[in-house]
C-alpha cells in the first residue's frame, strides 16, 4: 500500500483574549474542515474511517497545544497532530495576547500501487 495525498485544506483560528494556543488551533483546523465535503472515500469504495488526517498547526507556542483535543476536531479518520512554531501572538494595549494559529489538514488513503 502506498499513502497518497487526496486534499489538502488550510486554515486559519484566533483565541482572541485567553492566549490558549489550543483553541486557536482547533478553531484552525475546524475552519480548514468546515468549507468542504469530502466524498472520496465512499468514491473510492473505502469507508470515512480510512482517511489518514495529517494535522500541522502553527501557533506561537507549540508545546502548549492538547494534541488530542485538537484530533478530536476531525469527525472521522486515522488522525496524526503535528503542533510547530508559527502562527502570530498579537499584543493588545490590555495585557491580553490575541493567538492566531493556522492550519493544513491533509487527507490521504492507503491505495495499491
Amino acid at each position: 500500500m502506498a499513502k497518497t495525498q487526496m486534499a489538502i485544506e488550510i486554515g486559519m483560528g484566533t483565541d482572541l483574549r485567553g492566549e490558549d494556543c489550543t483553541k486557536a488551533a482547533c478553531r484552525a483546523v475546524k475552519d480548514a474542515l468546515h468549507r468542504n465535503s469530502l466524498t472520496m472515500a465512499p468514491a473510492l469504495g473505502f469507508p470515512r474511517e480510512a482517511m489518514l488526517v495529517d494535522i500541522r498547526v502553527g501557533v506561537p507556542e507549540p508545546e502548549t497545544v492538547d494534541k488530542d483535543q485538537v484530533a478530536a476536531c476531525a469527525p472521522y479518520g486515522v488522525v496524526t497532530v503535528d503542533p510547530v512554531k508559527g502562527g502570530l501572538a498579537v499584543q493588545h494595549y490590555s495585557e491580553s495576547r490575541t493567538i492566531i494559529a493556522n492550519a493544513i489538514v491533509s487527507v490521504s488513503f492507503d491505495l495499491a500501487e
